[in-house]
């Protein structure tokens, strides 16, 4: 085999772009199956307390309706940790929304129909819905996600404030935030005999599969899952979620296929949400703006059905050199769903509290905030003293600061105007780790010439298909053509899910690994046979053998803003992002994940807030007509770039994800620039009008 041009690093279109424009690409909710049968689900219109009654005969006299599932006839499910998997198990509401019955139907709407009609009586308790850093509840878990120690110290962070020249000392808050993903949620289940087979929207089959085999009992090697294409996820789709369970619970019960679709306001209650943080940050450094200590405290949310703590500070654990760094998580079970993943958990909301918190020291040292952050780069990571695979944010940020006009900035805040528009600009750094799991793939050679790969991978709109085929025609040495990459299927193995930007760095190892394989094979045989040839790789014992390095991506983020002063409307004519994450497979599509992330971060500084009612005990704003995020008028010029990073100590291709570093620090760089623009501290999300006109 020869090796051709190599287009990884190519801006190539996605190879399956045709069949989504034509309609041809099929989503969980499209897969037509003989006799299938669709569920509704009934959700709590309480916040805590018990289900007395439900009145299924009155539902099943409905027109087409087939069953109604409630926790006194559903079947008994396995215990799993995650006991928001665990539906219809006990008469208990955990929270508003949670489920509390499926009224199956011969159609959508009549299923629909049935549950609007269905009377549930209950025995409401008192509820308790809101965070507060003095609740008398906190706890420390026994970790956050996905395994990070709770708290962190290094050195004497007292006495080091003690001996600082200058303080910061502050809070900051970000709220609860939803996952929209424009595809909703949707999982079709089909039984024959004890073997399960689902078609479900999610951002990795293989966790999919083994969470549906624990609980409903199975051997694994009886479930399959597949998840063809899926429309976005930002980490809501990153494990089973109830309509999963639901659909097989409902085909199981009827011994027929059964779909269940979440509504867009079903999904604010179903599919997890960003946690609301209350951040603490304390900032100790001498008159010039090193750093003598740094102290991050946060307080979060979670459910009494299960436990998901945030990793918030781990941020700054890892931005800055200190010799005393503190960090903390405190938690609290409230009567709320669980809060997931959201793009870039942890550090999305981290971010915004110390990169606002590093303006705020900048200031008071009055010296300038990029400078401030060059002053204190870290040669070793600051908690744990680890060398860094690779480390370019000092690069980042002078290349931004080139590309942005940073130099013609006046640094006086409220100082420039245009008519009723004050106008400033701001900066804030991004990190996001570096990480692979192990994975396995295959790659077979046909006897037309054609290469086939086989690797549960997960596109959820990032383009990695593309990227895979990318590596696999280069590895092969053959042209794009004539590689054929499937995924989304658990039968083709165990791999890393769609999530912590893992995925291509994981993927792609596996499949260079089969690659290679097969290469070796072909020359082995002299040619490829006339039954072909096939190669599989299993990257676990290579990912256990890398060394202890610390692996992140770094960035440096920019921002113009232009605000009102008679109405705190705030436009955003300008953002910049300047990224080092290691090798881009594919230009286009990391360009677009890259712009992606930042308008996320737009949207998260001026627009994303569920507002949660007390006495209701439910976010009111379930739907995106009171959710707000950014649209087309909102979202101006947005610049990305990216260094030319090589690093070795990462994977073969020395990748580093790319999801979710995009969003990391935008929306501190906006809330800088507001500060800049007004003279008033923004320190709490959004940054809506009323808040800039009443600081």
């Amino acid at each position: 085999m020869t090796t051709l041009s190599r287009t990884v690093g190519a801006p190539v279109n996605r190879v399956e772009g045709k069949a989504k424009v034509t309609g041809e690409a099929r989503y969980a909710a499209e897969f037509p199956l003989t006799r299938l049968a669709y569920g509704w689900v009934v959700q709590a219109t309480i916040a805590r307390g018990r289900v007395l009654s439900v009145e299924e005969e009155a539902g099943m006299r409905m027109p087409g309706v087939l069953a109604v599932i409630t926790h006194g006839n559903a079947p008994r499910l396995q215990v799993v940790d995650d006991g928001e998997l665990l539906v219809l198990q006990d008469e208990q509401v955990h929270y508003r929304g949670q489920t509390v019955a499926l009224v199956v139907a011969s159609t959508l709407e009549q299923a629909r129909a049935a549950a609007d009609a269905l009377r549930v009586s209950y025995a409401a308790e008192p509820h308790d819905v809101l965070l507060s850093a003095d609740h008398p509840r906190l706890y420390a878990p026994d970790h956050v996600n996905p395994n990070y120690p709770t708290d962190t110290l290094t050195g004497d962070v007292e006495a080091g404030m003690a001996r600082a020249e200058v303080t910061v000392d502050e809070t900051y808050s970000t709220p609860a935030e939803h996952n929209n993903p424009m595809e909703p949620h949707s999982s079709t289940a089909q039984w024959d005999g004890d073997r399960l087979t689902v078609y479900d929207s999610n951002q990795g089959a293989t966790r999919v599969h083994q969470q549906l085999a624990q609980v409903f009992g199975l051997d694994r090697s009886t479930v399959r899952v597949l998840s063809e294409h899926v429309g976005g996820g930002f980490g809501s789709k990153g494990s089973a979620r109830p309509q999963t369970v639901l659909a097989a619970m409902a085909a199981r019960m009827l011994d027929r296929p059964v779909r269940v679709t979440l509504s867009r306001q079903q999904q604010f209650s179903m599919v997890g949400y960003r946690t609301p943080t209350i951040q603490r940050v304390r900032l100790g450094a001498d008159r010039s703006g090193r750093l003598a200590a740094l102290d991050h405290e946060v307080f979060e949310q979670t459910s009494t059905l299960y436990e998901f703590a945030e990793q918030t500070a781990l941020f700054s654990r890892v931005m800055y050199a200190t010799p005393n760094l503190r960090t903390r998580h405190r938690l609290v079970a409230l009567d709320v769903p669980t809060p997931r993943w959201m793009r870039a958990p942890g550090e999305a909301p981290g971010s915004f509290a110390l990169e606002s918190a590093m303006d705020e020291l900048a200031e008071a040292c009055a010296v300038d905030p990029i400078e401030l952050r060059v002053r204190n780069d870290a040669a070793v990571e600051p908690e744990g003293g680890r060398p860094f695979s690779s480390r370019n944010l000092v690069a980042c940020l002078s290349e931004g600061a080139s590309r942005f006009g940073w130099a013609d900035r006046d640094p006086r805040p409220a100082t420039r105007r245009d008519g009723r528009w004050l106008i400033g600009t701001g900066v804030a750094a991004s990190t996001y780790p570096a990480r692979s799991a192990p994975s396995t793939a295959s790659v077979s050679a046909e006897a037309n010439g054609a290469f086939v790969v086989r690797v549960t991978a997960a596109d959820i709109g990032t383009g990695a298909r593309t990227a895979l085929t990318q590596v696999a025609a280069d590895e092969l040495g053959v042209p794009l053509e004539r590689v054929d990459v499937r995924i989304g299927d658990s039968d083709y193995g165990p791999a890393m899910i769609a999530g912590g930007s893992m995925g291509m760095a994981s993927w792609s190892w596996a499949v260079v690994k089969a690659c290679r394989q097969l290469r070796a094979d072909i020359d082995e045989h002299g040619g490829v046979p006339d039954g072909g040839l096939v190669a599989r790789a299993d990257t676990a014992d290579d990912i256990a053998a890398q060394a202890n390095l610390a692996r992140h991506g770094f960035g440096a983020q920019f921002a113009e803003v232009r605000v009102d002063v008679d109405t705190g409307e705030i436009r955003v004519p300008r953002l910049l992002g300047v990224f080092a994450v290691g090798r881009i497979i594919n230009a286009k599509t990391a360009r677009s994940q890259l712009i992606g992330g930042m308008t996320w971060g737009l949207s998260m500084a001026l627009f994303e807030e569920s507002v949660m009612d007390a006495e209701f005990g439910d976010y009111l704003n379930h739907d995106l007509a009171g959710y707000h995020v950014a649209a087309n008028a909102d979202v101006q010029g947005i610049d990305v770039s990216w260094l030319d990073e090589h690093d070795d100590q990462l994977n073969p291709l020395g990748v580093k994800g790319i999801g979710e570093i995009g969003i990391v620090g935008t929306a501190a760089a906006i809330a800088n620039a507001v500060y800049h623009a007004t003279g008033h501290r923004q320190r709490h999300l959004p940054i809506r009008p009323d808040r800039v006109l009443s600081p």
